[in-house]
């Protein structure tokens, strides 16, 4: 299968129409037809049921498209690569979201700097969730992301668990309490993904977010680091006793030979283990997951 095809078919795929996903590709319907219709004869099944009316993905047009969206992210991957690694002076591209980091970026690039196969690193700030996106898209080297997230294609370790806090308003009558619930914030463990999804939504950034809140908005359930980062007047941080740890992973594509991006995952680990080592001496609540990795980098 060439790529062209592949690409015409995730464009009928998601959009369920000939002459939308036409006009998305920029060419006209019948061509667009014509190709699919070769496709078929080429992979000898069907993968679209096409009525007058409707068009849906038949068992075997639902499988390509997995298979077809990561071939075609791992091609545009591989030119971006290519590019980079043509460029006159090499880097990484790590991937984070600002305020997603537990406090634990400056000190691996730190430790990253002092490796021997260390390069120059070029941090892209990102929102939530798309650090998997641009690994598997060659737009990032590594990223720092919070599970869970689709992890196809990628390998992880897991570098720190932190105990969430609901940030709240001072005036909130919750606000006198020590702990707090799940229960408490009207929750159950079984819809707070949701409501997490549905107050991140909300804004853009931890900025707004707080501003938010102080403003009478639903409370956001953060980081426990997030708390000793970023103090504000007019809000109080409580923890809440029920609710899962927030998990922060290191990624990068299972492809990757880099020498240079093992050593980036070698720091990580490194320094999330003392971070760990200060926690327990400490108290301060940050319980690192070990050396658990899934997944090995640039070390064959």
């Amino acid at each position: 299968m060439e790529a062209r095809p592949l690409r015409y078919f995730v464009a009928v795929a998601e959009e369920l129409n000939f002459a939308r996903a036409a006009e998305r590709l920029g060419i006209s319907p019948p061509p667009l037809s014509r190709a699919i219709r070769q496709l078929e004869t080429e992979l000898g099944v069907t993968l679209f049921e096409r009525t007058t009316h409707s068009v849906a993905l038949t068992p075997a047009g639902t499988v390509l498209l997995a298979e077809a969206r990561i071939a075609l992210d791992a091609l545009q991957a591989a030119g971006r690569r290519a590019q980079r690694a043509a460029a006159p002076e090499p880097k990484l591209v790590l991937a984070a979201k600002a305020d997603g980091d537990a406090g634990l970026l400056e000190p691996i690039l730190a430790r990253f700097a002092s490796e021997p196969s260390a390069v120059p690193v070029a941090v892209r700030l990102c929102g939530w969730q798309e650090q998997p996106r641009l690994l598997r898209q060659g737009e990032a080297d590594a990223a720092l992301v919070h599970e869970p997230f689709d992890r196809t294609g990628l390998d992880t370790e897991t570098l720190v668990a932190e105990p969430r806090v609901a940030a709240l308003a001072a005036t909130d009558p919750l606000a006198t309490r020590d702990h707090l619930s799940l229960a408490d914030l009207g929750l159950h463990p079984g819809d707070l993904h949701r409501y997490i999804e549905e107050v991140r939504s909300d804004s853009r950034d931890l900025a707004q977010l707080l501003t938010l809140v102080g403003l009478g908005g639903r409370p956001p359930l953060l980081p426990a680091s997030v708390a000793a980062r970023y103090p504000r007047p007019g809000l109080v941080y409580r923890p809440l006793t029920d609710a899962p740890p927030v998990v922060l992973a290191i990624a990068w594509p299972q492809q990757s030979r880099s020498k240079a991006t093992a050593a980036l995952v070698r720091a990580a680990a490194s320094v999330a283990e003392g971070a760990r080592n200060r926690a327990a001496g400490l108290d301060q609540g940050l319980v690192v997951e070990g050396a658990a990795g899934h997944g090995s980098c640039g070390d064959d």
